[in-house]
């Protein structure tokens, strides 16, 4: 995990995103926000499994939200060939990649731009050979599970 540096160019994973509405700080956000194809798709499982009517709703609008604001980077050949790297990191380090597959796909994708990744959630990208990870600081009023 790097130090805190605000780089110029950063890939915000699915957390980040959620949490955006809620972050203090710009700063420890890098200049150029962006997120990838495989955040998009997995904040769009939301409203298809959303408990209730105004949980669904939320989630669209997250959705929504996001569309608006980014335009995503592809999930590429770069990337399955980097997805190949992230997942021998990981097996290396006696992670299961599949278990995290949104988080591999979101690292491989960052590795094959060398784009660093912007997380709430830093854990979920540890062991990952190459990649550069900054820890966003989580809001004190977000959610434990997001």
């Amino acid at each position: 995990m790097s130090a805190q540096v605000r780089h110029v160019r950063g890939v915000l994973d699915t957390s980040t995103v959620l949490l955006l509405p809620r972050l203090t700080s710009q700063a420890s956000l890098p200049a150029e926000p962006l997120i990838t194809a495989i955040t998009l798709a997995e904040l769009s499982v939301g409203p298809l499994v959303a408990a209730t009517d105004e949980d669904r709703a939320n989630r669209q609008a997250q959705v929504q939200q996001a569309e608006a604001d980014f335009d995503p980077l592809p999930f590429d050949a770069s990337a399955a060939r980097a997805l190949g790297r992230v997942a021998a990191s990981l097996r290396g380090a006696g992670r299961k990649p599949a278990a995290r597959a949104y988080d591999a796909l979101i690292a491989a994708t960052a590795l094959s731009q060398n784009l660093p990744v912007y997380t709430c959630n830093p854990a979920d990208f540890a062991h990952i050979d190459g990649l550069s990870v900054v820890a966003v600081p989580v809001p004190e009023s977000a959610p434990a599970d997001f």
